[in-house]
């Protein structure tokens, strides 16, 4: 049986790939260091998890050092977190990094955590520039794309068949910043508005987990150096998102779509790119890659898990905390009944 080790897998994208090989007889282990957050069924799954840090020398050796068909790590971060990981490798008969498109820059060096937002020729290709390698502190805006940026180099010149993924905006039940809750939240604390900076016609593209998975699966059984993008086949607005999203649920809610130049903050949402953000996944297609499907397709095993999780309080804690300022930021309801002149509830 083919074995496969998904490194810091117990977010969307680890999930996603453990439920996709095992269904495919793979041999799955999972590692992470929280056995609090380990997904729900996992172990019925068939997938063995071992409580393993990732950036743990010791326990990295101990997991893969047995070998394995298959290696996918969701938390390369820096060069030295790649460079870690080199000498298992020899053992290993394909590698999978988890990038990112905050690699991008355009033109101008900007890139999508820049303060101006980038302005790129679309869709992007794996062609485009990107940034310096950097070891400036990878957990920041500033530095979390030049450290990808450095952990790739060292993987892909290691001279190993190792494949870099760039997905865009993941989600995906487990997801560790699950941006769908922004939407979600306001259906379960029943809004009767919705408010939507710059009418909702930002857009950036969102990469469902499974399709990420269905492309790891294609790449487990073809080794090679390369790197990928990785995004769904469709590419919709802020304001289509909002509107699957209540679609689903049950939920109408009354839009309020915002000129630009309106109160900073109000009607912000996860998307609100201007001008959008799109990916072209031609070389991943080529490879034999299908998608699972589109987002409204795929985003509907995130949703069930969010409202199922909100509804009990046993998982309640995988959930955003109410003081999470990314989270905060856009559900701020006091600001919305302040413009419509209304008492907050």
């Amino acid at each position: 049986m083919r074995r496969a080790v998904i490194l810091a897998g117990t977010g969307a994208i680890g999930w996603a790939t453990a439920r996709r090989l095992v269904a495919d007889d793979w041999n799955v282990v999972v590692t992470g260091r929280n056995p609090e957050k380990i997904p729900a069924g996992l172990a019925e799954l068939g997938a063995e998890f071992v409580p393993a840090d990732r950036h743990d020398p010791v326990k990295l050796g101990a997991v893969v050092g047995p070998g394995a068909d298959l290696l996918v790590d969701c938390a390369c971060y820096t060069a030295a977190h790649a460079s870690a990981l080199v000498p298992l490798l020899g053992d290993v008969s394909s590698t999978v990094m988890i990038s990112s498109k905050a690699v991008y820059v355009d033109d101008e060096g900007r890139h999508v955590n820049s303060e101006e937002p980038p302005r790129f020729e679309l869709p992007i290709t794996e062609n485009q520039p990107t940034l310096q390698p950097s070891e400036v502190d990878y957990d920041s805006a500033e530095g979390y794309g030049p450290n990808k940026v450095a952990a790739e180099e060292v993987l892909l010149d290691s001279g190993y068949p190792v494949t870099v993924l760039r997905p865009s905006k993941v989600h995906g039940a487990w997801s560790r910043r699950p941006r769908e809750w922004v939407f979600v939240k306001r259906i379960l604390d029943k809004r009767d508005v919705l408010f939507l900076a710059r009418r909702g016609e930002g857009a950036d593209h969102p990469s469902a987990a499974v399709n990420i998975a269905a492309l790891v699966e294609v790449v487990g059984r073809k080794p090679r150096r390369q790197i990928l993008n990785i995004a769904d086949p469709d590419c919709p607005s802020g304001r289509a998102i909002a509107s699957v999203i209540a679609t689903y649920l049950g939920h109408a809610w009354e839009e309020v779509l915002l000129e630009a130049g309106a109160a900073p903050g109000l009607g912000a949402h996860p998307w609100d790119s201007i001008p959008p953000v799109v990916l072209d996944c031609t070389a991943a297609r080529q490879l034999g890659y299908e998608s699972v499907g589109d987002y409204e397709a795929t985003v509907r095993d995130e949703l069930d898990w969010l409202v199922a999780c909100a509804n009990d309080s046993r998982t309640r804690h995988v959930l955003p905390s109410k003081d999470d300022p990314y989270f905060a930021a856009m559900t701020d309801y006091g600001k919305e009944d302040e413009y419509l002149g209304r008492h907050t509830t």
